[in-house]
């Protein structure tokens, strides 16, 4: 009985992934609500997570006075997690490129930071971004993430 219940939940979880990540690039932007992450999607094997900060928040949050002269309007956070274990993967490469509405790119490997990567962009442009990531783990596959995400 446990096998089967196992083996059901592996299967909804292998037919809804794909079904997620289709209507998230179709439906909609993502943007950052207050309660969680701006995007989420498992891509082979592991969960990753987007969270979209203003740099103010985010030095906020990390007790800190935003520094003059940043010219960086928002912080990128990318946590990425085994489906499996549930555990923080924390080794790897990860590079965010950023379209912006007025079709402009800015692309920056995250740095490793506490559990997470992360990186600052400049985003002053209200509008509809792209995000798009690709990013290679410990375990050597290269995977990739993309949505969008509303400046309001």
């Amino acid at each position: 009985m446990r096998k089967q219940v196992m083996i059901l939940a592996a299967a909804v979880m292998a037919f809804s992934a794909p079904a997620v990540s289709y209507s998230a690039m179709e439906h909609g932007d993502h943007s950052r609500h207050a309660s969680g992450p701006a995007y989420e999607e498992v891509v082979d094997g592991v969960k990753i997570s987007f969270t979209v900060q203003t740099m103010k928040d985010a030095m906020k949050e990390m007790g800190m006075e935003m520094p003059k002269g940043v010219k960086e309007t928002h912080h990128i956070s990318v946590s990425i997690k085994d489906i499996k274990s549930g555990k923080a993967l924390t080794e790897g490469e990860i590079k965010l490129k950023i379209q912006s509405p007025d079709k402009k790119d800015q692309t920056k490997d995250l740095m490793g930071m506490h559990g997470h990567f992360g990186g600052d962009f400049q985003m002053s442009v209200k509008g509809k971004y792209g995000v798009m990531s690709k990013f290679k783990l410990k375990d050597g596959k290269i995977r990739q993430a993309k949505f969008w995400y509303t400046v309001k």
